[in-house]
């Protein structure tokens, strides 16, 4: 079908969803499947701004029938084809009101994976707005006490944030991991989670709050009694003694070297910092804690 033909068919579509002096009435039903005629036909012709366009159309249309499911869908191919276009605003409002749609017809599952969709796509060019459309993702999963498919975004979330350099954040993702999968008796990812935050943390240099992260999360027997709390031992073990040599073979670990891509590549760094500061540090609370002592 020539562009002509699938022009006229978005023109006679238009008509039918506006009234005029002749018209009295809209026809949404007939406009729908015109404006769906015209939408494969621009794809199939290569014309992606015009088939963006028909789609949304399209997709209006079915929410105007009440066909919320077919109108997400619309919406989906919509924002493939914004994102082909280079209109990333686009592709995450399309997103963001596909998931609506599925939300409407009583999917949870699609709604979130419309979401994860859509925070993929703008990884690289929008990453705060992709991680907001994660979080959201995961929002979705865990109102729906769906947490065992989120384990992925949580993931991707944590991921995004050390690519960010936002290293607290994405320990507190691999926590909250750590948490939905306590929730789903899924043990091994749990103690992985919990591992990958405590890495995170000595990554960024904060020993402090990696020590306090580890003492917390070894309340929870499932990690007290795993592989991961022993990696977790070795390490600041070593970080306690000041000894880089120490601190790269447990950062090289075969327990590591099964967490995320993203988790072992900072593993591989270790140590960051000044180890004598924190070992320095760590001497004067102690002098000062003698000193305190009236026994």
């Amino acid at each position: 079908m020539a562009n002509s033909d699938a022009d006229k068919l978005m023109a006679k579509a238009d008509k039918l969803t506006k009234l005029s002096f002749t018209r009295w009435s809209t026809d949404w039903k007939t406009a729908t499947s015109l404006y769906e005629q015209a939408a494969v036909a621009y794809r199939f012709k290569k014309d992606n701004e015009k088939a963006k366009e028909a789609f949304e159309k399209a997709s209006k249309g079915q929410e105007m029938i009440s066909s919320p499911w077919d109108a997400a869908k619309h919406l989906e191919t919509a924002a493939t084809l914004a994102k082909e276009l280079g209109h990333l605003n686009e592709v995450a409002e399309h997103y963001r009101r596909a998931s609506e749609f599925y939300m409407e017809a009583g999917r949870s599952q699609p709604a979130s994976d419309a979401l994860a969709k859509g925070a993929s796509a703008l990884e690289e060019g929008m990453p705060d707005e992709a991680i907001k459309m994660y979080t959201d993702a995961c929002v979705i999963l865990e109102e729906d006490k769906k947490e065992q498919m989120a384990f992925d975004l949580y993931r991707n979330i944590a991921a995004m944030y050390i690519k960010t350099q936002r290293y607290t954040d994405a320990a507190t993702f691999f926590l909250r991991l750590g948490v939905a999968a306590d929730k789903c008796n899924a043990v091994n990812s749990q103690c992985k989670a919990y591992l990958s935050a405590i890495i995170v943390y000595l990554y960024a240099h904060d020993f402090g709050q990696a020590q306090t992260c580890y003492n917390d999360c070894s309340q929870v027997d499932a990690f007290l009694n795993s592989d991961q709390n022993l990696c977790a031992m070795k390490l600041l073990s070593a970080y306690e003694e000041g000894d880089a040599e120490e601190i790269k073979r447990a950062a090289n670990s075969s327990t590591i070297k099964h967490l995320d891509h993203s988790v072992i590549r900072l593993a591989k760094k270790l140590p960051t910092g000044d180890l004598s500061g924190l070992k320095k540090g760590e001497e004067a609370s102690a002098a000062t804690l003698d000193e305190d002592d009236l026994t």
